[in-house]
């Protein structure tokens, strides 16, 4: 049983799979348990490793598969879903607090916040607005 933070990690194949919804080979999916919106998923690998960085190439492609898979199943059942975030937090200042690897994918729908534009750079909120310029770059 591997330790974190001197507490049971609770993303451990054996201590979460009583809450798994989906596996694929190294891999497997649980439901967050403060969802971010509605059917908000975690993707873990079974073996204990700190962050995405420190996922074999074999579990980082599982958990490629795995998502493509629950994203389908996602919007084959909620038509509602129009989009998804994917992210993953690595490091304190990240603000990963479980340090087992795991991929946040979090379905989207039109409306569930007033202004979705600039999406993960939400995660500091004063770069989320920007402007895109869409004429063509002039040169000096």
């Amino acid at each position: 049983m591997c330790m974190s933070e001197s507490t049971l990690c609770p993303f451990c194949w054996g201590n979460a799979k009583s809450r798994m919804v989906e596996v694929y080979n190294s891999v497997f999916a649980i439901k967050d348990k403060y969802p971010v919106t509605e059917s908000h998923l975690l993707i873990l690998p079974k073996r204990h490793t700190r962050d995405y960085f420190s996922m074999t190439a074999k579990e980082r492609m599982d958990a490629d598969k795995l998502i493509r898979v629950l994203r389908n199943r996602i919007t084959r059942d909620d038509p509602t879903v129009t989009g998804f975030n994917i992210g993953m937090n690595a490091g304190v200042s990240a603000g990963q607090t479980i340090f087992h690897a795991h991929i946040h994918l979090i379905p989207r729908r039109d409306k569930d916040t007033p202004n979705p534009h600039g999406g993960v750079r939400g995660v500091i909120p004063e770069k989320m607005a920007y402007t895109v310029s869409t004429a063509p770059e002039q040169k000096p």
